[in-house]
């Protein structure tokens, strides 16, 4: 897996990075990598997920919704609340 990008590269999409998640797991799923193997290979799996994490909590940031007055006239906008 040294042919991965660095994760602190910007270079590394959201996408990329899922991508990359998804092999790991598959391939620690399938249980035929030795142990060392499967240990870096969790690690970067550890990291790739925080990545993703980070990356989708700064999009939701970025969403944000138009507020209307009673009249339906858009005011402004505010931050989106997904709790």
């Amino acid at each position: 897996m040294s042919d991965t990008p660095n994760l602190s590269s910007p270079e590394l999409s959201f996408e990329e990075a899922l991508k990359q998640l998804e092999r790991i797991v598959t391939e620690l799923e399938s249980g035929q990598a030795p142990l060392e193997q499967s240990l870096k290979l969790y690690e970067r799996g550890a990291e790739l997920k925080a990545l993703c994490e980070a990356r989708l909590e700064a999009a939701r940031l970025q969403v944000e919704k138009i507020s209307l007055s009673k009249a339906g006239v858009p005011e402004g906008v505010v931050p989106a609340d997904f709790s």
